[in-house]
């Protein structure tokens, strides 16, 4: 007898319940990319604020600008207290960071990263924005490393192979993965296909391919069919939560 099979498409819906569940596995010594661009700019703020509250320690901070929102106030309404990946090293739970920006250009007020990298707390790893993006973009394609001119002559060069291709120095840069993602998208279906909009389209679409689990912040969920084919900006496969934003909800 011929056996029969099932083809009908088997449901996936990766719908969180609240952003504390979203994060409750997320353990202690972990590394964790934060979504973000200039400011409050594509943040999973929500997402930020459950793993702090989570208490997990010794973690590690992968992020763009990760230090201006606080002193700053960049990209934040006037009312609303500024959150960044600060909050991590003021709350003590994280012990490195790798980002661009941890600091602003003022030493006055400094961030509570800046304080925690003072007070031999914490590690600072400083890494050229386009390198950065690479360096993440690499591990989501399975490219070990790659070569770039970005950093020669400078401390970011120390202790980095050099080559030389058709009479110019570069410097090799490894990939950067993580075991986590926060991210933050404007539209997803519920399987999580995601839609971008601004800003957020810079740092968290590579992030989402770069991490053993993604876990996405976004701010409406539709049916499969729901997001326009042309405005995907990450496909389902790389995402593994997501949490739906209150309407209401006040933060940036």
């Amino acid at each position: 007898m011929k056996r029969s099979y099932n083809l009908a498409p088997v449901p996936i819906n990766k719908i969180s319940n609240s952003f504390a569940e979203a994060v409750s596995d997320i353990p202690s010594g972990a590394s964790i990319m934060i979504g973000g661009f200039g400011g409050a700019g594509g943040q999973p703020t929500r997402l930020m604020m459950a793993l702090r509250d989570l208490g997990v320690g010794n973690i590690t901070i992968i992020g763009n600008v990760a230090g201006i929102s606080k002193t700053t106030g960049y990209g934040w309404p006037d009312h609303l207290d500024p959150i960044d990946q600060g909050v991590f090293f003021e709350s003590g739970q994280a012990t490195k960071i790798t980002c661009s920006f941890p600091v602003p250009g003022t030493t006055n007020p400094i961030s509570e990263i800046e304080k925690a990298w003072r007070e031999g707390n914490a590690e600072v790893d400083i890494v050229p924005q386009g390198t950065l993006i690479e360096r993440i973009r690499a591990a989501g394609s399975g490219i070990p490393a790659f070569y770039t001119p970005t950093g020669v002559g400078t401390p970011v060069a120390e202790g980095k192979e050099h080559r030389e291709f058709d009479g110019r120095t570069y410097l090799l840069e490894e990939a950067l993965a993580a075991d986590y993602a926060l991210i933050r998208a404007e539209k997803a279906d519920t399987r999580g296909n995601l839609q971008y909009i601004g800003t957020s389209r810079a740092f968290n679409p590579a992030m989402a391919t770069a991490a053993k689990i993604t876990i996405v912040e976004v701010d409406e969920i539709v049916e499969p069919g729901g997001i326009d084919p042309e405005r995907v900006g990450t496909l389902s496969t790389y995402v593994d939560r997501i949490v739906l934003r209150d309407a209401e909800d006040p933060l940036p």
